[in-house]
């Protein structure tokens, strides 16, 4: 199956039913022979989300990360769990539930979600139990059409990130992407973004963090970095896991204001940037959308709302932001 198929069935595959407390959520990703998506180490993944290197065009040689809920015979799987709780398995080639996986970034298992419309963003940590069954509360709150991410190292494998689609019913809220801009504040904060993002290539982008006016030199640790970037295309939520330059305390890294990363998007659109930074004993999240390619073309709004049946059951407490 080329890439052009695999993107093409993007709404065909696997449908599943998702635990009773999410009432009905319907789960519609496409699966990946593993013969198909195998890559030897001239041809692997960049980093968490991975892209390959793009053509004469721009376009990504492969799939970058994400797109697909089964591949190099990992699938993931959504498991029952009480109200309020996310649970999911990974399942290996011989379809067993995976129980050992690497430790990246100073987790062994990094659950990103976001509704279809960008919104939303979370990014927290499961546990997992003897059996292989990963469990969070619900990062996904309210109503809506989302996509979760896994991003792990299954033990001696390369990393992964498979998606599964997750509708929660009840009365859904489209929210327009917001407009391209290179500053934004959260929680008092604000972040600046210099650098451009190019289809197909590598490209430096630089997130300056200040407070009331003032530079911020004093970021504390989260994960291993002083930051962490994850970037999804606007239609069908292509992600890419990229982490900065430096590590804390190797005495060269700065622990602000400015924190820089390699990135490469997959293609030409529009992108919703989310950057993690830790300060104050809490993690805060800065969002940015950007064009990368064409930037005179217009950025698409989200479609009108619209409502799905509410389920019989609640979907408990939405959960939090990090873990």
């Amino acid at each position: 199956m080329n890439t052009a198929t695999k993107l093409s069935g993007f709404a065909l595959g696997l449908v599943a039913v998702f635990g009773a407390a999410y009432g009905i959520g319907t789960l519609v990703d496409p699966v990946a022979p593993a013969a198909d998506t195998r890559h030897d180490d001239s041809d692997s993944d960049h980093g968490a989300g991975g892209t390959g290197h793009g053509d004469e065009n721009g376009a990504s040689a492969h799939p970058p990360g994400g797109l697909l809920v089964s591949e190099r015979g990992y699938t993931f799987q959504p498991a029952a769990a009480p109200a309020g709780q996310f649970a999911f398995r990974i399942t290996g080639p011989d379809g067993a539930p995976v129980t050992r996986f690497e430790v990246a970034h100073d987790k062994r298992m990094h659950l990103i979600v976001a509704r279809r419309d960008l919104s939303g963003f979370r990014h927290v940590h499961p546990e997992m139990t003897g059996d292989g069954t990963w469990q969070v509360a619900s990062p996904l709150h309210g109503p809506g059409a989302w996509r979760a991410f896994a991003d792990f190292t299954p033990e001696g494998g390369d990393p992964l990130t498979l998606g599964l689609d997750v509708t929660v019913p009840g009365e859904l809220t489209a929210r327009p992407l917001p407009a391209p801009a290179t500053s934004t504040t959260v929680d008092g904060y604000t972040v600046t973004l210099t650098g451009t993002p190019e289809p197909g290539r590598t490209s430096r982008l630089t997130l300056s963090v200040s407070r009331d006016g003032r530079p911020v030199t004093d970021l504390q640790p989260y994960l291993g970095a002083y930051g962490h970037l994850v970037a999804l295309r606007q239609g069908d939520l292509a992600y890419l896991h990229v982490h900065p330059e430096g590590t804390p305390g190797d005495g060269r890294t700065p622990a602000g204001p400015a924190i820089t990363f390699a990135a490469e998007v997959p293609s030409a659109g529009a992108y919703r940037l989310y950057l993690d930074f830790r300060h104050g004993d809490a993690v805060h999240t800065a969002e940015f959308t950007v064009l990368a390619g064409d930037r005179t073309a217009p950025v698409p709004t989200a479609p009108a709302p619209t409502t799905a049946p509410t389920p019989d059951a609640g979907h408990g407490s939405p959960g939090h932001g990090h873990s």
